[in-house]
């Protein structure tokens, strides 16, 4: 079998294979589970500072677009960050890392930008033995009334800004999580890696609205009357996610900070592409989310596989393979 073991900024993991900040790693119940099942790390779900947990809506959160034979094209939700207890989550966190040490255990985090708040989450953040912090600046929908999510980062300063804080306050590696809402991807990225970022993980999801309910007329999904934008993912926003890693790793500005790709990854040869185009290791949501934790166990079989066959003797040999220059015309 080859090597699968992952250095990311760092962070050890058995795998390039993590789960990305989601519902699937909203809990120790869950993150379990997806450890038994093979996954080199997690990111968990995004946590908030302390106080009055943040409600979601009490009712559909998630819309699907579907080919006509009903595969799964494209998923849209308006999830917002955790609404459990900080305190439970810390806790939860502590004990998952403590009896899995060889697994990445990523935490998102998003206050708001307040340096005091930053500084106040990282402190009680140090004794869960988290291997590293990935700052949620990608988040299309909600909380942006409070300056956090794509409000952030569609502003490299403050992207720049908060990082600085980050590596200020906290010894561990800080992976600034970079929206796709945005015109050129490399400025938010060149921020991050001013402000003193280990690494980048992109992309979040895009904004958008999934449809309309033709029979009240208002946008899908929707709770009681009443629907908004969304973050859209899945499989049709792969080549878009494609593009914007094949981006940074090319700009001169940003050479040789390690990129984290997400955006469509359902299949070790999605994770590949990523791979071969810069990234030092692959995110998963969406197709976890549809099919299942074990679908690791193909991605894992199949990356292994296939080094063998090209005789890669680690996952970092592949990612050497960086896109060619674009031409002044855009072409290559």
């Amino acid at each position: 079998m080859a090597n699968l073991h992952t250095n990311f900024a760092g962070i050890q993991s058995p795998n390039p294979f993590w789960l990305a900040s989601a519902p699937p790693t909203d809990k120790a119940y869950n993150v379990n589970r997806a450890f038994e099942a093979g996954w080199g790390g997690v990111v968990w779900k995004t946590l908030g500072e302390a106080g009055p947990p943040i409600v979601n809506v009490n009712g559909p959160r998630y819309g699907a677009l579907l080919t006509p034979d009903r595969r799964l094209l494209g998923f849209n939700n308006i999830e917002l960050i955790t609404d459990r207890d900080l305190e439970l989550n810390l806790k939860e966190i502590r004990e998952v890392k403590r009896n899995w040490p060889d697994r990445a255990m990523v935490v998102s985090l998003m206050v708001p930008c307040q340096e005091e708040s930053w500084k106040a989450i990282l402190a009680r953040l140090v004794d869960t033995g988290a291997d590293g912090i990935e700052l949620n600046f990608g988040c299309p929908h909600g909380m942006s009334e409070r300056g956090m999510g794509a409000a952030v980062g569609q502003v490299p300063e403050y992207i720049q800004m908060v990082t600085e804080w980050c590596k200020l306050y906290s010894k561990l590696p800080v992976i600034v999580k970079l929206t796709p809402n945005i015109t050129d991807v490399r400025l938010p990225a060149r921020a991050a890696k001013k402000g003193g970022a280990d690494a980048v993980s992109l992309i979040n999801t895009i904004n958008s609205i999934m449809g309309v309910d033709p029979t009240t007329l208002t946008m899908s999904p929707n709770t009681g009357g009443k629907g908004s934008h969304g973050g859209y993912c899945g499989p049709a926003v792969k080549p878009i996610a494609l593009n914007m890693v094949a981006e940074i790793a090319r700009d001169p500005l940003t050479a040789g900070l390690p990129i984290s790709g997400i955006g469509g990854i359902g299949n070790w040869r999605d994770a590949l592409d990523f791979i071969a185009l810069g990234a030092g290791n692959v995110q998963v949501c969406t197709a976890a989310m549809v099919y299942g934790f074990k679908i690791v166990q193909e991605m894992k079989d199949g990356l292994s596989n296939y080094m063998e066959e090209m005789g890669f003797t680690s996952v970092s040999a592949k990612s050497s393979a960086r896109p060619c220059p674009r031409s002044p015309t855009g072409s290559t």
